[in-house]
Protein backbone atom coordinates (compact mmCIF):
# COMPACT_ATOMS: atom_id res chain seq x y z
CA UNK A 1 0.00 0.00 0.00
CA UNK A 2 1.16 3.44 -0.57
CA UNK A 3 1.55 5.00 2.93
CA UNK A 4 2.61 7.67 4.40
CA UNK A 5 4.40 8.66 8.09
CA UNK A 6 0.97 10.67 9.24
CA UNK A 7 -0.98 7.60 8.72
CA UNK A 8 -2.96 8.36 4.98
CA UNK A 9 -2.90 5.73 2.68
CA UNK A 10 -3.81 6.42 -0.88
CA UNK A 11 -5.64 4.95 -2.91
CA UNK A 12 -6.60 6.93 -5.66
CA UNK A 13 -4.50 8.01 -8.65
CA UNK A 14 -4.95 10.66 -10.60
CA UNK A 15 -3.23 10.18 -14.12
CA UNK A 16 -1.93 13.05 -16.24
CA UNK A 17 -1.69 12.42 -19.64
CA UNK A 18 -0.69 15.70 -21.46
CA UNK A 19 0.29 19.32 -20.21
CA UNK A 20 -1.44 20.28 -23.41
CA UNK A 21 -4.60 21.85 -23.57
CA UNK A 22 -7.52 23.50 -26.09
CA UNK A 23 -8.56 26.49 -23.95
CA UNK A 24 -6.46 29.57 -22.39
CA UNK A 25 -7.89 29.91 -19.23
CA UNK A 26 -7.02 32.92 -17.29
CA UNK A 27 -6.62 31.07 -14.02
CA UNK A 28 -4.69 27.88 -15.40
CA UNK A 29 -2.17 29.59 -18.31
CA UNK A 30 -1.63 32.92 -20.48
CA UNK A 31 -2.77 33.36 -23.53
CA UNK A 32 0.34 32.42 -25.54
CA UNK A 33 -0.24 28.87 -24.09
CA UNK A 34 3.11 27.39 -22.24
CA UNK A 35 6.06 25.60 -23.49
CA UNK A 36 4.83 21.90 -23.63
CA UNK A 37 6.80 18.62 -23.12
CA UNK A 38 8.16 17.04 -25.75
CA UNK A 39 6.98 14.05 -27.03
CA UNK A 40 10.09 12.00 -25.85
CA UNK A 41 9.50 13.57 -22.48
CA UNK A 42 5.83 12.28 -22.44
CA UNK A 43 4.74 9.22 -21.10
CA UNK A 44 4.33 6.19 -24.22
CA UNK A 45 0.61 4.70 -23.95
CA UNK A 46 2.10 1.36 -22.62
CA UNK A 47 4.23 2.97 -19.98
CA UNK A 48 0.84 5.00 -18.72
CA UNK A 49 -0.48 1.23 -18.56
CA UNK A 50 2.23 -0.56 -17.10
CA UNK A 51 2.58 2.34 -14.14
CA UNK A 52 -1.48 1.94 -13.52
CA UNK A 53 -1.27 -1.86 -13.37
CA UNK A 54 1.24 -1.25 -10.70
CA UNK A 55 -0.68 0.79 -8.76
CA UNK A 56 -3.10 -1.21 -8.82
CA UNK A 57 -2.23 -4.75 -8.24
CA UNK A 58 0.78 -3.80 -6.33
CA UNK A 59 0.07 -0.92 -4.10
CA UNK A 60 -3.69 -0.83 -3.30
CA UNK A 61 -4.75 2.00 -5.94
CA UNK A 62 -9.04 1.38 -6.31
CA UNK A 63 -9.75 5.01 -8.01
CA UNK A 64 -8.22 6.26 -10.88
CA UNK A 65 -8.85 9.46 -12.27
CA UNK A 66 -7.24 10.87 -15.90
CA UNK A 67 -6.68 14.23 -15.97
CA UNK A 68 -4.45 17.00 -18.08
CA UNK A 69 -3.84 19.11 -19.30
CA UNK A 70 -7.24 17.95 -21.75
CA UNK A 71 -6.78 14.18 -21.70
CA UNK A 72 -9.06 13.88 -24.58
CA UNK A 73 -6.24 15.63 -26.68
CA UNK A 74 -4.52 11.99 -25.93
CA UNK A 75 -4.95 10.33 -29.21
CA UNK A 76 -4.58 6.81 -27.39
CA UNK A 77 -6.88 7.71 -24.62
CA UNK A 78 -9.82 5.27 -25.66
CA UNK A 79 -6.98 2.50 -25.58
CA UNK A 80 -5.32 3.03 -22.38
CA UNK A 81 -8.95 3.33 -20.48
CA UNK A 82 -9.92 -0.19 -22.20
CA UNK A 83 -6.51 -1.88 -20.80
CA UNK A 84 -6.79 -0.69 -17.38
CA UNK A 85 -10.38 -1.42 -17.75
CA UNK A 86 -9.02 -5.07 -17.76
CA UNK A 87 -7.30 -5.29 -14.79
CA UNK A 88 -7.87 -7.43 -12.17
CA UNK A 89 -9.23 -5.98 -9.95
CA UNK A 90 -10.74 -3.26 -11.68
CA UNK A 91 -10.36 0.17 -10.75
CA UNK A 92 -13.26 2.34 -10.86
CA UNK A 93 -12.25 4.81 -13.75
CA UNK A 94 -13.27 8.59 -14.05
CA UNK A 95 -12.02 11.30 -16.77
CA UNK A 96 -11.46 15.38 -15.82
CA UNK A 97 -12.48 17.19 -18.74
CA UNK A 98 -12.78 20.86 -20.32
CA UNK A 99 -15.40 19.21 -22.43
CA UNK A 100 -15.08 20.28 -25.97
CA UNK A 101 -14.41 16.55 -27.17
CA UNK A 102 -16.90 14.87 -25.53
CA UNK A 103 -19.80 14.86 -27.74
CA UNK A 104 -17.56 12.92 -30.39
CA UNK A 105 -15.80 10.45 -27.58
CA UNK A 106 -18.51 9.91 -24.91
CA UNK A 107 -19.69 6.80 -26.41
CA UNK A 108 -16.00 5.03 -27.21
CA UNK A 109 -15.30 5.66 -24.08
CA UNK A 110 -18.05 4.02 -21.87
CA UNK A 111 -17.61 1.27 -24.35
CA UNK A 112 -14.15 0.72 -23.52
CA UNK A 113 -14.99 1.03 -19.70
CA UNK A 114 -14.66 4.67 -18.15
CA UNK A 115 -17.20 4.69 -15.32
CA UNK A 116 -18.39 8.86 -15.52
CA UNK A 117 -16.44 12.35 -15.84
CA UNK A 118 -16.23 15.75 -14.16
CA UNK A 119 -16.45 18.67 -16.47
CA UNK A 120 -15.16 22.18 -15.99
CA UNK A 121 -17.53 24.94 -16.75
CA UNK A 122 -17.41 28.26 -15.09
CA UNK A 123 -20.28 30.11 -16.42
CA UNK A 124 -23.80 29.85 -18.53
CA UNK A 125 -22.75 32.52 -20.80
CA UNK A 126 -21.18 32.37 -23.86
CA UNK A 127 -19.28 35.71 -23.54
CA UNK A 128 -18.00 35.16 -19.94
CA UNK A 129 -17.04 31.78 -21.18
CA UNK A 130 -14.93 33.36 -24.48
CA UNK A 131 -13.30 35.78 -21.59
CA UNK A 132 -12.35 33.69 -18.59
CA UNK A 133 -11.29 30.37 -21.94
CA UNK A 134 -9.91 33.04 -24.59
CA UNK A 135 -11.89 31.11 -26.82
CA UNK A 136 -15.46 30.57 -28.25
CA UNK A 137 -16.03 27.03 -26.86
CA UNK A 138 -19.69 27.29 -25.05
CA UNK A 139 -21.84 25.25 -26.80
CA UNK A 140 -19.09 22.10 -27.56
CA UNK A 141 -18.99 22.54 -23.63
CA UNK A 142 -22.78 21.85 -23.16
CA UNK A 143 -23.13 19.70 -25.67
CA UNK A 144 -20.45 17.43 -24.56
CA UNK A 145 -21.88 17.18 -21.03
CA UNK A 146 -25.07 16.08 -22.77
CA UNK A 147 -23.59 13.28 -25.06
CA UNK A 148 -21.84 12.24 -21.69
CA UNK A 149 -25.23 12.01 -19.63
CA UNK A 150 -26.79 10.25 -22.26
CA UNK A 151 -23.72 7.54 -22.69
CA UNK A 152 -23.93 6.93 -19.38
CA UNK A 153 -20.99 8.07 -18.17
CA UNK A 154 -22.92 9.21 -14.82
CA UNK A 155 -23.03 11.05 -12.17
CA UNK A 156 -21.53 13.77 -14.47
CA UNK A 157 -19.62 16.53 -11.97
CA UNK A 158 -19.54 19.66 -13.03
CA UNK A 159 -16.30 21.30 -11.94
CA UNK A 160 -16.76 25.22 -11.35
CA UNK A 161 -14.33 28.54 -10.72
CA UNK A 162 -15.68 31.75 -9.27
CA UNK A 163 -13.98 34.98 -10.53
CA UNK A 164 -13.92 38.63 -8.84
CA UNK A 165 -15.90 40.67 -11.37
CA UNK A 166 -16.35 37.44 -13.83
CA UNK A 167 -18.52 34.70 -12.92
CA UNK A 168 -19.11 35.57 -9.54
CA UNK A 169 -22.44 36.67 -9.43
CA UNK A 170 -23.98 32.86 -11.26
CA UNK A 171 -23.05 30.84 -8.09
CA UNK A 172 -26.94 30.61 -7.91
CA UNK A 173 -27.73 30.55 -11.68
CA UNK A 174 -25.03 27.51 -11.83
CA UNK A 175 -26.75 25.23 -9.05
CA UNK A 176 -30.28 25.91 -10.76
CA UNK A 177 -29.14 24.50 -14.12
CA UNK A 178 -27.05 21.88 -12.51
CA UNK A 179 -30.09 20.42 -10.65
CA UNK A 180 -32.39 20.75 -13.72
CA UNK A 181 -29.80 19.02 -15.82
CA UNK A 182 -29.24 16.34 -13.46
CA UNK A 183 -25.36 17.34 -12.87
CA UNK A 184 -23.76 17.52 -9.64
CA UNK A 185 -22.22 20.79 -9.32
CA UNK A 186 -18.78 21.23 -7.24
CA UNK A 187 -17.38 24.86 -7.34
CA UNK A 188 -13.33 25.01 -6.66
CA UNK A 189 -11.54 27.87 -4.97
CA UNK A 190 -9.27 29.35 -7.14
CA UNK A 191 -6.33 28.23 -6.23
CA UNK A 192 -2.80 29.43 -6.39
CA UNK A 193 -1.90 27.20 -9.63
CA UNK A 194 -1.83 29.96 -12.50
CA UNK A 195 1.11 29.73 -14.55
CA UNK A 196 1.64 33.70 -14.43
CA UNK A 197 1.65 33.49 -10.31
CA UNK A 198 -0.85 35.83 -10.35
CA UNK A 199 -3.22 34.32 -7.90
CA UNK A 200 -3.77 36.71 -4.37
CA UNK A 201 -5.20 35.25 -1.53
CA UNK A 202 -6.85 38.65 -1.11
CA UNK A 203 -9.13 38.48 -4.57
CA UNK A 204 -10.41 35.14 -4.60
CA UNK A 205 -13.75 33.87 -3.61
CA UNK A 206 -14.23 31.96 -1.33
CA UNK A 207 -16.23 29.09 0.16
CA UNK A 208 -18.15 31.20 2.16
CA UNK A 209 -18.80 33.48 0.07
CA UNK A 210 -20.30 30.64 -2.36
CA UNK A 211 -22.45 29.59 0.29
CA UNK A 212 -23.65 32.82 0.86
CA UNK A 213 -24.62 33.52 -2.78
CA UNK A 214 -26.45 29.87 -2.99
CA UNK A 215 -28.38 30.45 0.03
CA UNK A 216 -30.11 33.64 -1.45
CA UNK A 217 -32.13 31.01 -3.73
CA UNK A 218 -31.39 27.65 -2.10
CA UNK A 219 -31.73 25.92 1.59
CA UNK A 220 -28.44 24.38 2.45
CA UNK A 221 -28.41 21.20 4.48
CA UNK A 222 -24.59 19.97 5.33
CA UNK A 223 -23.89 16.32 4.66
CA UNK A 224 -21.52 16.04 7.28
CA UNK A 225 -18.17 14.39 7.54
CA UNK A 226 -19.39 10.72 7.50
CA UNK A 227 -20.65 11.05 4.30
CA UNK A 228 -17.81 12.73 3.16
CA UNK A 229 -15.15 10.84 3.60
CA UNK A 230 -11.90 11.23 2.30
CA UNK A 231 -13.92 13.63 -0.79
CA UNK A 232 -12.31 16.58 -1.54
CA UNK A 233 -15.70 18.38 -1.62
CA UNK A 234 -17.90 19.41 1.07
CA UNK A 235 -21.33 18.42 -0.12
CA UNK A 236 -24.88 19.93 1.37
CA UNK A 237 -28.67 18.63 -0.07
CA UNK A 238 -30.23 21.41 -2.19
CA UNK A 239 -33.83 21.98 -0.88
CA UNK A 240 -33.97 19.03 0.79
CA UNK A 241 -32.80 16.49 -1.94
CA UNK A 242 -31.45 14.46 -3.70
CA UNK A 243 -29.54 16.79 -5.43
CA UNK A 244 -26.56 18.26 -3.80
CA UNK A 245 -24.03 20.87 -4.25
CA UNK A 246 -19.84 20.51 -3.17
CA UNK A 247 -17.42 22.98 -2.16
CA UNK A 248 -13.73 22.22 -2.52
CA UNK A 249 -12.51 24.77 -0.54
CA UNK A 250 -8.68 24.01 -0.60
CA UNK A 251 -7.10 27.51 0.24
CA UNK A 252 -9.88 28.39 3.28
CA UNK A 253 -10.73 24.81 4.22
CA UNK A 254 -8.05 22.57 3.50
CA UNK A 255 -8.78 18.57 4.10
CA UNK A 256 -5.19 17.50 4.05
CA UNK A 257 -5.94 15.01 6.92
CA UNK A 258 -8.31 12.88 5.00
CA UNK A 259 -6.48 12.99 1.51
CA UNK A 260 -6.18 9.62 -0.24
CA UNK A 261 -4.95 10.70 -3.58
CA UNK A 262 -1.31 9.65 -5.04
CA UNK A 263 -0.32 12.33 -8.35
CA UNK A 264 1.45 10.99 -11.64
CA UNK A 265 2.17 13.60 -14.64
CA UNK A 266 2.53 13.16 -17.76
CA UNK A 267 6.12 13.25 -17.61
CA UNK A 268 6.42 10.01 -15.03
CA UNK A 269 6.51 12.19 -11.98
CA UNK A 270 4.90 11.38 -8.45
CA UNK A 271 3.72 14.03 -6.78
CA UNK A 272 2.18 13.66 -3.35
CA UNK A 273 0.44 16.63 -3.51
CA UNK A 274 -1.10 19.32 -5.92
CA UNK A 275 1.11 21.96 -4.22
CA UNK A 276 4.36 19.83 -3.83
CA UNK A 277 7.41 21.55 -4.16
CA UNK A 278 9.09 17.86 -5.07
CA UNK A 279 8.71 15.33 -7.59
CA UNK A 280 10.19 11.44 -7.58
CA UNK A 281 11.36 10.28 -11.32
CA UNK A 282 9.64 6.81 -12.04
CA UNK A 283 9.87 7.33 -16.13
CA UNK A 284 13.37 6.72 -15.53
CA UNK A 285 13.31 3.76 -13.92
CA UNK A 286 10.77 2.75 -16.48
CA UNK A 287 13.18 2.77 -19.12
CA UNK A 288 16.27 1.59 -17.67
CA UNK A 289 14.05 -1.91 -17.18
CA UNK A 290 13.68 -1.19 -13.82
CA UNK A 291 11.30 -4.66 -12.90
CA UNK A 292 7.80 -3.79 -11.70
CA UNK A 293 8.94 -4.62 -7.90
CA UNK A 294 11.01 -2.02 -8.26
CA UNK A 295 9.31 0.73 -9.68
CA UNK A 296 6.80 -0.21 -6.87
CA UNK A 297 9.55 0.66 -4.18
CA UNK A 298 10.24 4.34 -5.10
CA UNK A 299 6.30 4.89 -5.41
CA UNK A 300 6.18 3.95 -1.55
CA UNK A 301 9.13 5.94 -0.93
CA UNK A 302 7.78 8.63 -2.33
CA UNK A 303 4.41 8.57 -1.23
CA UNK A 304 6.21 7.85 2.80
CA UNK A 305 7.30 11.36 2.65
CA UNK A 306 4.03 12.85 1.91
CA UNK A 307 3.60 16.35 4.12
CA UNK A 308 1.16 17.11 6.47
CA UNK A 309 -0.70 19.49 4.61
CA UNK A 310 -0.01 21.83 1.54
CA UNK A 311 0.79 24.67 3.34
CA UNK A 312 -2.12 26.82 1.95
CA UNK A 313 -2.87 27.36 5.67
CA UNK A 314 0.07 29.24 6.65
CA UNK A 315 0.75 32.20 3.84
CA UNK A 316 4.20 33.03 5.31
CA UNK A 317 5.38 30.35 4.16
CA UNK A 318 3.10 28.54 1.45
CA UNK A 319 5.42 28.58 -1.82
CA UNK A 320 3.79 28.06 -5.33
CA UNK A 321 4.87 24.80 -7.21
CA UNK A 322 7.09 25.47 -10.10
CA UNK A 323 4.75 23.62 -12.79
CA UNK A 324 1.77 25.18 -13.32
CA UNK A 325 -1.68 23.18 -12.71
CA UNK A 326 -1.73 21.88 -16.54
CA UNK A 327 1.95 20.59 -16.09
CA UNK A 328 0.82 18.45 -13.26
CA UNK A 329 -2.60 17.04 -13.38
CA UNK A 330 -4.90 19.75 -11.55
Amino acid sequence: MLLDTYGRVATDLRVSLTDRCNLRCTYCMPEEGLQWLGKSDLLSDEEIVRLIRIAVTRLGITDVRFTGGEPLLRPGLVGIVEQCAALEPRPKMSLTTNGIGLKRTAQALKAAGLDRVNVSLDTLRPEVFKTLTRRDRHKDVIDGMAAAREAGLTPVKVNAVLMPGLNDDEAPQLLAWAVENEYELRFIEQMPLDAQHGWKRDGMITAGDILESLRTRFTLTEEGAVERGSAPAERWVVDGGPATVGVIASVTRPFCSACDRTRLTADGQVRTCLFATEESDLRGALRSGAPDEEIARLWKVAMWGKKAGSGLDDPSSFHQPDRPMSAIGG
